[in-house]
Protein backbone atom coordinates (compact mmCIF):
# COMPACT_ATOMS: atom_id res chain seq x y z
CA UNK A 1 0.00 0.00 0.00
CA UNK A 2 1.43 3.40 -1.02
CA UNK A 3 -0.74 5.80 1.19
CA UNK A 4 -0.35 7.22 4.93
CA UNK A 5 -2.93 9.27 6.50
CA UNK A 6 -1.14 12.16 5.26
CA UNK A 7 -1.85 10.98 1.58
CA UNK A 8 -4.72 13.36 -0.38
CA UNK A 9 -8.09 11.97 0.46
CA UNK A 10 -8.72 11.74 -3.23
CA UNK A 11 -4.97 8.92 -3.40
CA UNK A 12 -6.47 7.32 -0.42
CA UNK A 13 -10.10 6.98 -2.11
CA UNK A 14 -8.28 5.86 -5.60
CA UNK A 15 -6.77 3.23 -3.48
CA UNK A 16 -9.85 2.24 -2.25
CA UNK A 17 -11.00 1.71 -5.70
CA UNK A 18 -7.78 0.03 -6.63
CA UNK A 19 -8.12 -2.53 -3.79
CA UNK A 20 -11.95 -3.55 -3.98
CA UNK A 21 -12.05 -3.83 -7.94
CA UNK A 22 -9.28 -6.26 -7.97
CA UNK A 23 -10.64 -8.49 -4.87
CA UNK A 24 -14.08 -8.60 -6.00
CA UNK A 25 -12.89 -10.63 -9.23
CA UNK A 26 -11.82 -13.35 -6.93
CA UNK A 27 -13.88 -12.92 -4.30
CA UNK A 28 -16.51 -14.33 -6.83
CA UNK A 29 -15.04 -16.98 -7.55
CA UNK A 30 -15.55 -18.58 -4.10
CA UNK A 31 -18.23 -20.76 -4.34
CA UNK A 32 -20.96 -20.89 -1.76
CA UNK A 33 -19.94 -23.45 0.11
CA UNK A 34 -16.69 -22.77 0.49
CA UNK A 35 -17.88 -19.28 1.66
CA UNK A 36 -20.09 -21.05 4.29
CA UNK A 37 -17.07 -23.07 5.72
CA UNK A 38 -15.18 -21.49 8.56
CA UNK A 39 -11.68 -20.58 7.68
CA UNK A 40 -10.32 -22.80 10.69
CA UNK A 41 -11.99 -24.29 14.01
CA UNK A 42 -13.65 -21.10 16.04
CA UNK A 43 -12.87 -18.94 12.93
CA UNK A 44 -14.87 -16.90 10.72
CA UNK A 45 -16.48 -18.59 7.26
CA UNK A 46 -15.34 -16.01 4.27
CA UNK A 47 -19.23 -14.96 4.60
CA UNK A 48 -18.40 -13.82 8.31
CA UNK A 49 -15.80 -11.85 7.13
CA UNK A 50 -17.69 -10.34 4.43
CA UNK A 51 -20.54 -9.56 6.60
CA UNK A 52 -17.79 -8.12 9.11
CA UNK A 53 -16.08 -5.79 6.36
CA UNK A 54 -19.43 -4.48 5.23
CA UNK A 55 -20.06 -3.69 8.81
CA UNK A 56 -16.89 -2.05 9.14
CA UNK A 57 -18.06 0.05 5.89
CA UNK A 58 -21.55 1.06 7.48
CA UNK A 59 -19.58 2.33 10.80
CA UNK A 60 -17.04 4.16 8.92
CA UNK A 61 -19.11 5.68 6.64
CA UNK A 62 -20.96 7.03 9.42
CA UNK A 63 -17.72 8.32 10.79
CA UNK A 64 -16.24 9.71 7.61
CA UNK A 65 -19.36 11.94 7.37
CA UNK A 66 -19.52 13.02 10.98
CA UNK A 67 -16.35 14.18 11.89
CA UNK A 68 -17.05 16.01 9.09
CA UNK A 69 -19.45 18.32 10.72
CA UNK A 70 -17.41 18.65 13.72
CA UNK A 71 -13.85 19.60 15.18
CA UNK A 72 -13.48 16.24 17.42
CA UNK A 73 -15.66 13.28 17.43
CA UNK A 74 -17.14 10.91 19.70
CA UNK A 75 -18.05 7.50 18.33
CA UNK A 76 -19.18 4.43 20.27
CA UNK A 77 -16.83 1.51 19.69
CA UNK A 78 -17.64 -1.95 18.03
CA UNK A 79 -18.40 -5.09 19.36
CA UNK A 80 -17.58 -7.12 16.43
CA UNK A 81 -18.37 -10.14 17.36
CA UNK A 82 -21.96 -9.01 18.52
CA UNK A 83 -22.53 -7.67 14.63
CA UNK A 84 -21.71 -10.29 13.42
CA UNK A 85 -23.73 -12.89 15.58
CA UNK A 86 -26.35 -10.89 15.54
CA UNK A 87 -26.66 -10.38 12.15
CA UNK A 88 -26.13 -14.46 10.61
CA UNK A 89 -24.45 -13.12 7.66
CA UNK A 90 -23.95 -17.16 7.00
CA UNK A 91 -27.86 -17.17 5.83
CA UNK A 92 -26.83 -14.39 2.78
CA UNK A 93 -26.13 -15.61 -0.75
CA UNK A 94 -21.93 -15.38 -1.30
CA UNK A 95 -22.75 -13.31 -4.36
CA UNK A 96 -25.30 -10.99 -2.40
CA UNK A 97 -23.00 -10.28 -0.21
CA UNK A 98 -19.82 -9.68 -1.84
CA UNK A 99 -22.25 -7.48 -4.74
CA UNK A 100 -23.07 -5.28 -1.65
CA UNK A 101 -19.80 -5.14 0.45
CA UNK A 102 -18.40 -4.08 -3.49
CA UNK A 103 -20.77 -1.46 -4.33
CA UNK A 104 -20.78 -0.10 -0.35
CA UNK A 105 -17.14 0.63 -1.06
CA UNK A 106 -17.05 2.17 -4.10
CA UNK A 107 -19.30 5.28 -2.39
CA UNK A 108 -17.31 4.99 0.84
CA UNK A 109 -14.36 5.98 -1.92
CA UNK A 110 -16.44 8.36 -3.60
CA UNK A 111 -17.35 9.54 0.00
CA UNK A 112 -13.59 9.78 1.38
CA UNK A 113 -12.82 11.22 -2.58
CA UNK A 114 -15.02 14.99 -1.24
CA UNK A 115 -13.91 14.94 2.50
CA UNK A 116 -12.03 18.15 2.46
CA UNK A 117 -8.25 18.40 3.10
CA UNK A 118 -8.58 21.14 6.12
CA UNK A 119 -11.01 18.43 7.43
CA UNK A 120 -7.95 16.01 7.70
CA UNK A 121 -6.86 16.29 10.84
CA UNK A 122 -10.60 16.26 13.05
CA UNK A 123 -9.85 14.45 16.31
CA UNK A 124 -12.04 11.37 16.72
CA UNK A 125 -12.25 9.05 19.26
CA UNK A 126 -13.64 5.76 18.89
CA UNK A 127 -15.07 3.92 22.04
CA UNK A 128 -12.12 4.07 24.96
CA UNK A 129 -9.17 4.17 21.87
CA UNK A 130 -6.87 7.01 21.82
CA UNK A 131 -7.72 9.80 19.44
CA UNK A 132 -6.66 9.95 16.16
CA UNK A 133 -7.02 11.80 12.89
CA UNK A 134 -9.71 11.74 9.67
CA UNK A 135 -6.82 11.14 7.78
CA UNK A 136 -6.14 8.20 10.27
CA UNK A 137 -9.29 6.62 9.86
CA UNK A 138 -9.46 6.68 5.85
CA UNK A 139 -6.16 5.49 5.79
CA UNK A 140 -6.62 2.34 8.52
CA UNK A 141 -9.71 2.06 6.69
CA UNK A 142 -8.33 0.41 4.32
CA UNK A 143 -5.51 -1.25 6.64
CA UNK A 144 -8.33 -3.01 7.83
CA UNK A 145 -9.70 -4.27 4.74
CA UNK A 146 -6.50 -5.69 3.25
CA UNK A 147 -5.65 -7.23 6.33
CA UNK A 148 -9.12 -9.13 6.24
CA UNK A 149 -8.76 -9.74 2.41
CA UNK A 150 -5.73 -11.66 2.94
CA UNK A 151 -7.57 -13.77 5.17
CA UNK A 152 -9.84 -14.58 2.51
CA UNK A 153 -8.08 -16.69 -0.33
CA UNK A 154 -10.05 -17.40 -3.68
CA UNK A 155 -10.46 -20.61 -3.11
CA UNK A 156 -12.03 -20.23 0.56
CA UNK A 157 -8.79 -21.45 2.22
CA UNK A 158 -7.11 -19.90 5.15
CA UNK A 159 -4.40 -17.34 3.45
CA UNK A 160 -1.09 -17.60 2.71
CA UNK A 161 -1.51 -15.02 -0.13
CA UNK A 162 -3.57 -12.34 -0.25
CA UNK A 163 -6.86 -12.39 -2.64
CA UNK A 164 -5.88 -8.27 -2.98
CA UNK A 165 -2.89 -9.20 -5.95
CA UNK A 166 -0.46 -7.59 -4.49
Amino acid sequence: MSISDQSAFSAIAAELLHTVDAAVVKLRSISEADAARPLAPGKWSPKQVMGHLIDSAANNHQRFVRAQQTTTLEFPGYEQDHWVNCQNHEERGWAELVGFWHAYNRHLAHVIARIPEARRNVSCRIGANAPVTLGFLACDYIVHLEHHLTQVRADGKPAEGSIIGR
